[in-house]
């Protein structure tokens, strides 16, 4: 069965700012995994697309966000990255939960909102505490908005609080980073699967 998944990079920084940040690294290494279970995927940076401030689906000229909604329904997995920034999401994190907020009133002919389905696994990346708070808080709106969550659904690394050590620095993937991940992807795609041939029961 095939399936595809989509990143959804949520670093402050465009592709332009920089070309590599810790979670592009860290959203590089899911997509390995997830090819290596046959899952075709992409990564996207979101600061570099016009999201504009939401809660609808289309906010007008100049909005990126219908294509990119496009997008991720396409994709039967959707990863999640983040850095942390003062213990919460990044502000750009939080902005792509906000338009996803209109999947609430957004359903088919059955009731279902157009996201069910769908599975979600998140990836956190920081120097300083809070990976769990802020996975708490994604799979929170993500589950809110449709999306079914794996089981371990996250793999973070998160360095000592003020130091310089950004994960991109590090010479190889800390091993609990690394099968933390492995499993979030393997169970992401067990759950994927199993929800493509038993599709959510009808909502009304």
């Amino acid at each position: 069965m095939a399936l595809t998944a989509l990143a959804l990079n949520c670093s402050l920084k465009s592709t332009a700012q920089a070309q590599q940040t810790s979670t592009s690294k860290l959203l590089d290494l899911f997509l390995e995994k997830f090819r290596a279970e046959g899952v075709t995927g992409e990564q996207l940076r979101m600061a570099d697309f016009n999201i504009k401030p939401g809660v609808t689906s289309d906010e007008g000229p100049g909005d990126d966000w219908p294509e990119l909604r496009r997008r991720l329904l396409e994709a039967d997995i959707l990863i999640m990255g983040t850095p942390i920034w003062l213990g919460q999401p990044s502000s750009i994190a939080k902005r792509v939960l906000e338009r996803l907020d209109a999947f609430l009133s957004e359903t088919d002919e059955q009731g279902r909102m157009v996201s069910f389905g769908r599975v979600a696994v998140v990836g956190v990346v920081g120097n300083e505490d809070g990976a769990h708070h802020v996975s708490a808080e994604l799979y929170q709106a993500l589950n809110d908005t449709g999306f079914t969550i794996a089981a371990t659904a996250v793999s973070y690394w998160v360095g000592e609080a003020m130091q310089k050590t950004d994960f991109q620095d590090l010479p190889k993937t800390p091993d609990a980073t690394d099968s933390a991940m492995l499993a979030a992807v393997r169970n992401a795609v067990h759950l994927a699967k199993f929800l493509k041939q038993n599709p959510y029961p009808p909502q009304k």
